[in-house]
């Protein structure tokens, strides 16, 4: 998992409901707090998670907590901005990369590894949102945006792969493809119903083989849609 203070960026911390600091040592405590619950999130739910004993691993007292945070709810919403900035960030280092003259099989691996990477990196905080997204959808919002990013940034990448022709149609397989593999993630996150878990070493390949599989179907029997 990349520091929390990187994906924060150099400097004060810019976070919704976060009290900025001019101190060093006010800032790495910040983050200190955000990167203890983004761990305790992997083993409890939101619901659990005790703000004493939050600031306890710390080392720091609950008053230092609310002179950072405004509300439980305020800690939270940063460590989702975290999240979602780690996410676009991994976005825009795949999109950068020299992936021109790679073969669809290489292109789907490096973007399936990179989506399991980013879910593995934040996923209590993730498994959080979504557990709330019945009561509170707004939590989800952000993730959506980012899995909606995730399709339309990887499009351009393997159609190229694909071959020429049938733009649309193809389009629209990588699409729901990308809606099969970031479903099994999701069912993995909340559920683990096996046989592979979030953490299998298999997981991104098997998953990246199913999506080459799929767009080659489209590829080799194309079917009127």
């Amino acid at each position: 998992m990349r520091p929390l203070s990187e994906l924060a960026g150099v400097g004060d911390v810019d976070l919704p409901g976060v009290t900025p600091s001019r101190q060093k040592r006010s800032r790495e405590t910040t983050f200190a707090l955000l990167e203890a619950g983004a761990e305790l999130l992997r083993t409890r739910s939101l619901a659990e998670l005790s703000i004493e004993a939050l600031c306890n691993k710390v080392g720091v007292t609950v008053g230092a907590f609310y002179s950072r945070f405004e509300s439980k709810e305020a800690y939270f919403n940063a460590l989702m901005a975290l999240a979602a900035r780690d996410g676009e960030q991994r976005l825009s280092d795949m999109a950068r990369g020299s992936l021109g003259e790679a073969s669809l099989d290489k292109i789907c691996h490096i973007i399936v590894t990179g989506i399991v990477a980013w879910i593995r990196s934040h996923e209590g905080v993730l498994r959080a949102a979504l557990q709330h997204d019945d009561t509170r959808p707004d939590k989800w919002t952000t993730f959506k945006a980012l899995a909606r990013a995730t399709t339309e940034r990887s499009t351009p990448l393997l159609l190229p792969a694909m071959g020429k022709g049938r733009t649309a149609a193809k389009t629209k397989t990588i699409a729901f493809c990308f809606q099969i593999v970031l479903g099994t993630l999701v069912n993995a996150i909340l559920n683990d119903p096996g046989p592979l878990s979030l953490h299998a070493k298999e997981m991104e390949t098997r998953l990246a083989d199913c999506l080459l599989l799929m767009l080659q179907a489209e590829i080799n029997h194309p079917t009127p849609r």
